[in-house]
């Protein structure tokens, strides 16, 4: 009858096999281990090992006594009567034939990144790793992808190969079409002239890249003030916002300048000092050729060596210094590149100066200036001469 009993039991109870996918009802809960009721003779098992890959998961987190679980059967009878299961190996079954099917649909997938790897990142669909090559996380380069680390990222399967473990996915080319989309919204109504505030994304020697909402304009070094910057990183950093023009739109790449025209100072400078009358300003910076002279706040003049005085003069450092305040004339306007011509010398006498005096504003400063250096030399070398002969002679006698 014992027999006959036992029999029965064993009966009463289905039979599973390594590999096939069990439900059972929690009956148990520890932090590194769960137990199943699978309406077998045995209970299942879940370590917290074939639970997660996360090492530090505590189970009485995810799971209480009623829950009902799946997991797959890995052993039948463990050598204890008791049977194994891994829920880990099912889910990563589960995320497999998810990441398959996002693979041929091109689906985008959105998960969180769990690990910074060397040269890229990874991410769990399901308990399935996918990894995103650090030169596919973004449309521009990123140094420092620790920035990633438990954040959400949305992303495409390029790449499915599950027996070489090889499933990759690719931030880059959403984040590309993202912004040409953006890009043609924009262009559809964005025109030269309109007045529009941007983020500035990056500083580059010759100027900011500045983000107007997904899509990036070029703020050149000589768009940025009204005033000579030698380094845009000076006045301009990362996240700052910018008030800003389209300056020029050619095809998708996009002009800005900070140089609004009822701000310039140079038409203001034309009003208040007209050709003829007397300015005050302070030397700002010298070069061979002559002196800049600030006469209003961000407009600076020329004083060219020349209208620095009735005597001769070779380099403007001679008689002047930065930061040296002067009295001069102004000689002339032109209105092209903002040029602002000044003579000392005009106010030494009561004879202004003659436009064919010395026009200086209608020649290539840089290239007179070479020019008056080495007419300067040549004078230097005769008067040389002329007083070596005279020692030659005086010798002689």
């Amino acid at each position: 009858m014992s027999e006959s009993f036992e029999q029965m039991l064993n009966d009463s109870f289905k039979i599973i096999r390594n590999g096939e996918v069990v439900e059972g009802t929690v009956i148990s809960v520890k932090p590194d281990e769960i137990v199943l009721n699978i309406g077998y003779k045995s209970d299942g098992i879940i370590t917290a090992r074939e639970y997660s890959n996360d090492d530090s998961l505590d189970l009485t987190t995810v799971a209480k006594e009623g829950d009902t679980l799946e997991a797959i059967v890995t052993k039948v009878n463990d050598g204890e009567g008791q049977v194994l299961l891994s829920y880990k190996r099912l889910a990563q079954m589960k995320g497999n034939k998810k990441l398959e099917e996002a693979y041929e649909n091109k689906e985008v997938l959105t998960a969180e990144v769990t690990q910074i790897l060397n040269g890229g990142l990874g991410v769990l669909v399901d308990e399935t790793r996918v990894f995103i090559p650090a030169s596919l996380v973004s449309d521009t380069f990123v140094k420092d992808l620790s920035q990633y680390k438990g954040k959400e990222i949305s992303f495409v399967i390029t790449e499915f190969n599950p027996r070489k473990r090889r499933i990759i996915g690719n931030r880059k080319q959403l984040l590309v079409e993202e912004k040409a989309e953006k890009m043609e919204e924009l262009l559809a109504t964005l025109k030269v002239g309109d007045v529009i505030e941007g983020t500035v994304k990056n500083v580059t020697d010759f100027g900011a890249f500045v983000d107007l909402g997904g899509v990036d304009g070029l703020l050149h070094i000589s768009e940025i003030s009204w005033t000579r910057i030698d380094n845009p990183k000076k006045v301009l950093s990362i996240g700052d916002t910018v008030k800003v023009f389209v300056k020029d739109i050619n095809g998708t790449k996009i002009a800005l300048s900070c140089k609004f025209p009822d701000e310039d100072p140079w038409a203001k400078a034309i009003k208040e000092h007209p050709v003829g009358s007397t300015v005050k300003g302070k030397v700002a910076r010298m070069t061979d050729f002559g002196a800049f002279v600030q006469i209003d706040e961000n407009v600076d003049a020329l004083l060219h060596v020349s209208q620095i005085s009735r005597e001769h003069v070779a380099k403007p450092s001679d008689v002047l210094k930065v930061g040296q305040e002067i009295e001069a004339q102004v000689t002339e306007y032109k209105e092209e590149g903002h040029k602002i011509s000044l003579s000392m010398k005009a106010l030494l006498d009561d004879e202004p100066v003659k436009d064919n005096d010395e026009d200086v504003a209608d020649v290539d400063i840089e290239k007179v200036g070479k020019e008056l250096s080495k007419e300067a030399e040549a004078e230097e070398k005769a008067s040389d001469t002329e007083a070596l002969g005279k020692a030659e002679e005086k010798a002689d006698d």
